[in-house]
């Protein structure tokens, strides 16, 4: 089937609304009108009648937000548990705390989402990937998933060289008169050992300089229980068992120094450190679950990033970046068969990154930019010692007026690889356009017609290419093609709905030499080159609040997503037309909250249908499909000059025995209390 013709038939199921991130632009934008210019000066991104502005409603392309006060209604302690509430993800979760959590965005795996720390981009050159369970949720202000591009045009070009983005922003300091420090201090404590202290403060040094630190330690035995069962009839064999190896100690400390040298220039500098130690989990073993993993892994990363920024005129901006990143890991399995009964392994890797971006706003409506990002990566390894050389260029383009917003952009990649022993991975040059642009029909009606093409690829990691167990040098770079149309809708109606929103996307993935890796053995993974996979889907969310009665609000808010993820290789392949592993055909999420003078409550549900566990989608490979539902009361007071809160959660009230990933069980019911000061 042509691509045109799934869109011509999907598109009569689209009903979609989304977003646009350049409110804070705005904002700024009319700081600067002098008094004697407003009458003739015009701001055409936004439009002044409307009673709302949504910041998911004008994106070209799929923009899904959640802010920190919308996080706190999620039952939630870490960012890989905020972003399963997004439509079209996949988290790949181990379990437990300490277990390892990536991120897909419609099948196209972990690799190709960026993670995007205040504004500048997270690697790890050993795997590809981002394990976002090592995220806290307390010193975050916003997150938010980019599906294709933002229209933020006036961006470093990594951030132009992914097929998704999942963007965290961190609080920054913000002072009431006559205050110059803000803290807060939280006390979180749970099921399974849950110990999880915090502190966050900010200061203002000066008129011009401002501060903030944010530290935590989280601790937890994990040892929860769990059903193994051993036949797929209700009837049959199981037994009850408790996890094993799943302890957990981490610490990281954050610090940041804001400087407004003007009111056209800024920076900031911040520095982030983080250590663990945890064990591994393993795979469940039938008939000896006692005689579990014991795979131990520590990790230190390090980075320091800093970001500059002025505007010269009117017409020119100016953006620079400059991070500096180590990340160390330990790896030891005492119980590994061979003449040292164990295997133990070290990797470093280094970052060096910068990167300098121009704005050229050369009319009212129009605008440019200019970006060129140049980073050094390297690992050091027992085994070997790869390195590579990125220099990324990009320029975009971007029309925007109160009936048409249009973005079109063009990447330039060069990537050189070289290796201390043995044969380099080879070098890679690509070109890779984007377009996208959202159309607003109605004038008085917030509703909008979108649709975005976006070429990019992404590279084999080092363990892909060299790793010496799973490691293959002849695999191809990830090419995909991203097709997408929408609808957008918004209103607000009154004081009693004061907001709705639906959205409804239906997409299109084209993916050359898929490079999949699912679990195989301990900690590794294996690499396959599934040639060709052919992605089509829909997404769809809607979220509105009530306000029925006066100081009392109502919140409701649900996502659903279907995927259909094959592999279209070689029709004589018998994983042909079936679907990616670990790849629901339907999932959602959906919350209720109720929000009163007195006492809040919310409600979460995540589920998801059936998925497979290997390429061959055979019964005796299914998943069965799960719902995980969570509750909470908090309660807010305020005793002279502190504002205190109490939060009471149980998650997984229904206390069902699932897995994301097969043989790797998730918690069963538990309890979380949350105790915190701000001052």
């Amino acid at each position: 089937m042509s691509t045109v013709s799934i869109f011509s038939s999907n598109l009569r199921t689209c009903i979609f609304l989304l977003g646009w991130i350049w409110l804070c632009n705005i904002a700024s934008a009319q700081k600067k009108i002098k008094p004697d210019s407003t009458k003739n000066y015009t701001i055409p991104e936004v439009i002044v009648t409307e009673e709302y502005q949504n910041a998911e409603v004008r994106s070209t392309t799929p923009l899904q937000i959640l802010s920190s006060k919308k996080i706190e209604k999620l039952n939630v302690l870490q960012v890989s548990d905020v972003v399963k509430y997004f439509s079209g993800v996949t988290v790949k979760d181990y379990g437990g705390i300490g277990g390892l959590k990536t991120i897909s965005v419609r099948s196209l795996g972990a690799n190709h989402t960026a993670v995007n720390y205040d504004g500048i981009t997270l690697t790890d050159c050993q795997t590809g990937q981002i394990d976002i369970g090592r995220f806290s949720l307390e010193n975050i202000d916003l997150l938010s998933l980019s599906t294709g591009q933002s229209d933020n045009i006036f961006q470093p070009a990594r951030l132009f060289a992914s097929a998704s983005v999942l963007n965290i922003q961190t609080i920054s300091p913000h002072f009431n008169t006559n205050k110059n420090i803000n803290g807060k201090i939280t006390m979180k404590i749970g099921s399974f050992g849950l110990l999880n202290p915090s502190l966050w403060l900010e200061g203002k040094i000066s008129s011009k300089i401002s501060g903030t630190l944010s530290t935590e330690w989280l601790s937890a035995d994990g040892k929860y229980p769990y059903t193994i069962k051993y036949t797929t009839n209700s009837n049959g064999i199981s037994t009850n068992e408790i996890r094993q190896n799943t302890d957990v100690q981490n610490l990281r400390i954050e610090g940041a120094v804001y400087v407004n040298f003007s009111e056209k220039e800024n920076g900031y500098l911040k520095t982030y450190l983080y250590q663990s130690e945890r064990g591994l989990p393993g795979a469940t073993i039938f008939y000896n679950a006692e005689n579990s993993s014991k795979q131990r892994i520590w990790d230190n990363t390090f980075f320091t990033q800093a970001h500059y920024e002025k505007q010269f005129s009117r017409v020119w901006t100016l953006h620079s970046n400059a991070k500096f990143n180590r990340g160390f890991l330990h790896y030891l399995d005492p119980t590994y068969l061979n003449s040292e009964s164990k295997q133990e392994n070290f990797y470093l890797q280094k970052e060096y990154y910068g990167s300098v971006s121009l704005l050229f706003k050369a009319f009212e409506n129009i605008s440019f930019s200019a970006s060129t990002d140049a980073a050094i990566n390297t690992l050091h390894t027992d085994v070997y010692d790869p390195s590579r050389f990125s220099l990324l260029s990009s320029l975009a383009a971007k029309f925007v007026t109160n009936q048409l917003l249009a973005t079109a952009s063009v990447l330039v990649t060069n990537v050189e690889e070289t290796v201390k022993t043995g044969i380099a991975g080879t070098n890679f040059q690509q070109l890779s356009p984007n377009i996208s642009f959202s159309i607003k029909p109605i004038k008085f009606e917030d509703f909008r017609l979108r649709a975005f093409y976006k070429n990019i690829f992404r590279m084999p990691s080092f363990n892909d290419l060299y790793y010496s167990q799973v490691g293959n040098r002849n695999l191809h770079p990830e090419i995909t093609n991203q097709f997408n149309l929408g609808l957008t809708y918004a209103t607000s109606i009154g004081k009693w709905l004061s907001m709705l929103s639906i959205t409804i996307d239906c997409y299109h993935n084209e993916v050359t030499d898929k490079i999949v890796a699912y679990p195989n053995k301990g900690a590794f993974w294996t690499i396959l080159n599934f040639g060709k996979v052919a992605i089509e889907g829909l997404d769809f969310t809607a979220e509105t609040t009530f306000l029925p009665w006066e100081k009392i609000g109502i919140v409701l808010g649900t996502s659903y997503t279907y995927q259909r993820a094959l592999n279209v290789s070689n029709p004589t392949d018998g994983a042909y037309n079936q679907q990616l592993p670990y790849t629901p055909r339907v999932s959602g999420s959906g919350k209720f909250a109720v929000e009163t003078p007195w006492i809040n409550l919310s409600y979460s549900v995540l589920w998801s249908g059936h998925r497979y566990a290997v390429n061959q989608n055979y019964v005796e490979n299914r998943l069965p499909g799960y719902a995980d539902h969570s509750v909470s009361v908090n309660r807010n007071f305020k005793i002279m000059q502190y504002l205190f809160s109490a939060n009471i959660e149980v998650l997984n009230l229904l206390d069902e025995n699932y897995a994301i990933v097969r043989y790797f069980p998730m918690p069963g019911r538990s309890f979380r209390s949350t105790v915190s000061i701000k001052f």
